[in-house]
């Protein structure tokens, strides 16, 4: 490795400020940034910053050319699903993210399926695909049983509707109809508790990275609508309290036979499980860090992420990653109405002398000469780091205090009795 690296980091998100964060810890690695937000957070650590759309793929050529860029790292789907991991890697500059065509494991949900039962990828759940909609709410109508009714597109984890949970038959049908999508799966709903693995792919090596749990729904409770993510936790180790290390294992080997079917994949691969009585079954890869979880899992990655990176790029083996065995809470601030009706464009104030021990990272906000301002997504996360998932949840908890007006929480995420029900859900599931 050379005495420092140019990387090019694309995406203005939490994820992404995450990420920034875990490169720029590195003193061999000159950071720059581009995205359609200008983040505080992820200009404050790099060198230089260019306001572009991250799927924008020439202007991003273009700026990684500019900088002379050695590698780069791309945060968001919708510039993996725009090319502009084969646009760079083409221009000469080592794409930390699959090109358009792997990543249609997470971009295209009907290649998903259809990739995973042609591979015989294990925990493949039943499913239909459809392009005609009269068919699908035919299918909804024969069906013996609770569906899951989701776009094959990119939807920003807000598309699909679950039977019996979300919706009933007659609400699905009336979405499928209103909506025309081109392409839906309509596939068996999975019961149980959800989990997500990441893990560092490239050269055929996978490296996993602790489990960690998302919530979803806007509200406490997992109430309301699906969302982007409201926070997320994960454990001293690798597995989550209402897991066995088997279930951590089955997960990863599902991951494993993933790469190995995809021999070319690089960049980070996301796994989403449904853990049920029979193991861990999959609701969905994502083909880069997710958001929440990239906050859960590169504070505690003691391993240089700049040293994966180099390796996955010179065709060497990836180092075997360490972490520094704490827990993680993470919590975000959301703008009123968000997801259905968020308030953009109103000035909010972020008090970082607030946050104490927790790290604060920024999402999607908008740094402009007179402050910050929201915009229609999720405005920040506070991310609490402790010996126990109990002590990350109050630090977590008390570095709220740095959320302004005009913001909301979900402040059940990591609180005890909520761990304790997914516990004891598990253990109902199971007929402990």
């Amino acid at each position: 490795m050379s005495s420092s690296e140019t990387v090019l980091l694309v995406g203005g998100g939490g994820r992404e400020h995450a990420i920034a964060r875990s490169l720029a810890e590195d003193p061999a690695c000159d950071l720059y940034a581009c995205a359609s937000n200008r983040n505080p957070g992820i200009t404050a650590l790099a060198a230089g910053f260019e306001t572009i759309e991250e799927t924008a793929v020439e202007a991003v050529v273009e700026y990684a050319t500019e900088i002379d860029a050695d590698l780069a790292v791309i945060g968001p789907e919708s510039a993996l699903e725009a090319g502009v991991a084969d646009a760079l890697d083409d221009a000469g500059v080592y794409t930390f993210g699959p090109d358009a065509e792997a990543a249609r494991i997470e971009t295209d949900k009907a290649f998903q399926r259809e990739f995973m039962n042609s591979e015989s990828i294990p925990g493949c759940p039943d499913y239909a695909v459809f392009e005609d909609m009269d068919a699908a709410c035919e299918y909804i109508d024969e069906y013996d049983g609770d569906l899951a009714v989701k776009p094959a597109g990119l939807t920003g984890g807000k598309g699909v509707k679950v039977i019996g949970d979300q919706v009933d038959r007659e609400g699905a049908k009336a979405y499928l109809r209103e909506n025309d999508y081109e392409r839906v799966v309509l596939e068996e709903r999975l019961v149980g508790e959800e989990f997500t693995v990441q893990a560092f792919v490239a050269n055929g090596d996978v490296r996993p990275t602790p489990a960690v749990q998302d919530h979803k729904r806007a509200y406490e409770g997992d109430e309301g609508p699906n969302t982007g993510g409201m926070g997320s936790y994960s454990d001293a180790g690798p597995e989550l309290p209402f897991m066995t290390s088997q279930d951590y294992a089955d997960a990863v080997e599902i991951l494993e036979a993933t790469v190995e079917a995809l021999p070319e994949y690089k960049g980070v691969l996301y796994g989403q499980f449904m853990l049920g009585a029979d193991g861990p079954k999959v609701v969905e890869f994502n083909a880069r860090f997710g958001d929440p979880e990239a906050t859960n899992t590169l504070p505690v990655l003691n391993t240089s992420f700049l040293d994966v990176l180099t390796a996955a790029r010179d065709g060497e083996s990836l180092p075997q990653l360490e972490f520094d065995g704490k827990a993680t809470v993470c919590k975000y601030a959301v703008p009123d109405g968000y997801p259905t009706d968020p308030k953009s464009g109103a000035k909010i104030t972020v008090d970082e002398e607030s946050v104490g021990e927790a790290l604060l990272f920024y999402a999607s906000v908008d740094e402009r000469a007179d402050g910050l301002y929201t915009t229609t997504s999720r405005s920040f996360a506070v991310v609490g780091v402790a010996d126990s998932i109990e002590a990350a949840e109050r630090q977590a908890e008390e570095a709220l205090a740095a959320a302004g007006e005009g913001l909301r929480v979900r402040h059940d995420v990591g609180k005890a009795d909520l761990v304790q029900r997914r516990i004891d859900h598990m253990n109902e599931l199971r007929g402990n």
